[in-house]
């Protein structure tokens, strides 16, 4: 069975999605034109290489993924493309979240 994507990558994308579609139409915090925000994403990419390298190397996977499940494109480390988007997702949503929850104690 070749790889199609659609067990991580679609929800994956969809995430990815869904967060900065939420932050134009629901959330107005601003969060995305912040410098601050963008240093943030940068200092979790870092991490997020050096631990998702660790887990998902292929030579000693940790966790392992089915390839029929994701496109197969790794990099850097062998790390699924597809993480790095729910990373993105994720960490974006939280942040997005508590920005919001801090704008409207101000306003309170």
């Amino acid at each position: 069975m070749s790889a199609t994507g659609v067990g991580y990558t679609l929800p994956a994308v969809a995430a990815v999605f869904l967060v900065c579609l939420a932050e134009p139409t629901l959330l107005h915090t601003g969060l995305f034109r912040r410098p601050a925000y963008w240093l943030t994403m940068l200092i979790v990419l870092g991490f997020q290489i050096v631990v998702d390298g660790w887990l998902t190397r292929l030579e000693a996977p940790i966790v392992m993924y089915s390839p029929d499940h994701i496109l197969g494109i790794r990099f850097p480390y062998d790390i699924p493309v597809e993480d790095f988007l729910f990373g993105f997702a994720l960490v974006t949503a939280v942040l997005l979240g508590w920005e919001r929850r801090r704008q409207a104690g101000q306003r309170s």
